[in-house]
């Protein structure tokens, strides 16, 4: 089952790791090392999918494992709480109708959260499209975010987002996206209108969820939004070497 898995789940090609955002030392594994981790690391991704309940959400495996690869090169980085260790899923492949938001506890192995959440004006109407990471665009953005501090807002409880992926989302503070509520978010708009309400280009959650789910994921957590099919998104970020290595050293396979 697991060569089948690899074979399903492994587009990336063993490549030398750029150091994300010019920090940190770039990573390259033995070919030896590699293909140790990476065999932990695609079982870890298959059994966490079945064991936390993602298969029965809709969620993609493969999307799960892009928001992983992410989420330890972030660890190894020094930028995910060594407490918290929570990561959200965004996956604007979906319809606005559809639950397309995740909140997976990655150290407990659970989903904590499965909701609607908005997108941008200007970055379609039922489906995601179009994405910036402009001043003005009233569009949402694709990528890695780390969360910041909560505030009180005019949404009320709100939740600052700071970018990782330079020229994709790196304006998110100075654009003022955020996580929030919204009351477009819910069941009775997406009936009323046949989709979601849209945002000024925040993750906009629903109004009786949002303060629970900002309480879960503040304080430097992983937030991931997944690019439509045919929307182009690179990032650093999914460099695998780096991303192995900080698994397996989070498994007590490899030493610090």
């Amino acid at each position: 089952m697991l060569l089948v898995l690899l074979a399903f789940v492994s587009p990336w090609q063993p490549a030398v790791a750029a150091p994300a955002n010019g920090g940190g030392k770039a990573v390259r594994l033995s070919e030896a090392r590699r293909a140790t981790y990476m065999a932990a690391f695609e079982q870890h991704v298959m059994q966490t999918y079945i064991q936390s309940g993602l298969a029965a959400t809709a969620l993609p495996m493969d999307v799960y494992r892009e928001a992983l690869v992410g989420f330890y090169n972030l660890q190894r980085q020094g930028q995910v709480s060594g407490r918290r260790q929570v990561l959200t899923i965004i996956d604007f492949s979906r319809s606005s109708r559809l639950k397309r938001l995740w909140v997976v506890d990655v150290q407990q192995q659970r989903v904590l959260f499965h909701t609607l959440v908005a997108h941008g004006k200007n970055t379609g109407e039922e489906f995601a499209s179009a994405f910036s990471n402009q001043n003005g665009s009233e569009m949402s953005s694709l990528g890695f975010y780390v969360t910041g501090n909560t505030y009180q807002g005019k949404h009320g409880l709100s939740l600052k987002l700071n970018g990782q992926d330079p020229g994709y989302n790196t304006q998110a503070a100075s654009r003022a996206v955020v996580v929030h509520g919204a009351e477009y978010v819910c069941e009775e708009f997406v009936r009323q209108h046949g989709r979601l309400g849209r945002s000024q280009g925040c993750p906009a959650l629903p109004a009786n969820q949002s303060s629970a789910i900002i309480q879960a994921i503040k304080g430097r957590t992983v937030v991931y939004a997944h690019a439509p099919r045919g929307v182009r998104y690179q990032s650093s970020l999914q460099q695998l070497d780096p991303a192995l290595l900080a698994f397996a050293q989070s498994k007590g396979l490899a030493e610090e």
